[in-house]
């Protein structure tokens, strides 16, 4: 028996389009706590390709109003990154702030919906992510927080950001990370150009 085939870059989480991406946003129930909170999580991953570790980490330090910024101080990379705090992701995290953070003297953003109150971790964001991936109807390898980090990522490869900066701004160590992504984006024109040849994403 021979041994199975192995795709290049199979191992790679599949990015999804920006429709889909809006399909999993419109699929949260933002009138409810969950809600509230999984409306801002999303947003997080997929604006600023965070990992599901670095979500959890947040605490109410790292949101500057004043200045408009958001503070990531446990990068892979080693190293804190600050981001513009976007307008929509900014209302997201207000909307759960004010109505669906429990009151607690705990510095973490983000919390369990239901008792026990205490701080989420990475595991619960991936999995949230990937409830709404599957209720939106998309069918990716793996769905979870890892999908909407990697849809972010090739958004800023198709803009024609250069690696570096993409690098740097999902806080990859080395930028031979970063060039997998690039590597997924020439895979996918190949797939267009050849048609049912070779499964580079499969």
């Amino acid at each position: 028996m021979g041994w199975p085939q192995v795709y290049r870059l199979s191992n790679i989480p599949r990015s999804i389009s920006w429709d889909e991406v809006n399909r999993v946003l419109a699929g949260v129930d933002r009138r409810t706590v969950a809600g509230r909170r999984n409306y801002a999580i999303l947003l997080l991953l997929v604006t600023y390709g965070l990992r599901g570790r670095e979500v959890a980490a947040l605490i109410l330090d790292d949101i500057d109003w004043k200045r408009e910024r958001l503070a990531v101080p446990e990068r892979k990379a080693g190293h804190s990154t600050a981001f513009p705090l976007s307008t929509v992701v900014g209302q997201a995290l207000l909307d759960y702030l004010r109505h669906g953070r429990p009151d607690t003297t705990d510095r973490h953003v983000f919390f369990r919906a239901h008792a026990p109150r205490t701080p989420i971790g990475a595991a619960a964001v991936s999995s949230l992510a990937r409830f709404y991936l599957l209720k939106a109807g998309i069918d990716v390898p793996r769905p979870g927080s890892h999908t909407l980090r990697h849809s972010a990522v090739q958004r800023l490869v198709d803009a024609n950001f250069d690696l570096k900066t993409i690098g740097d701004f999902v806080g990859h160590r080395s930028r031979r990370s970063t060039e997998v992504y690039a590597k997924v984006a020439v895979e996918a024109l190949r797939e267009v150009a050849f048609g049912d040849g070779e499964e580079a994403l499969a």
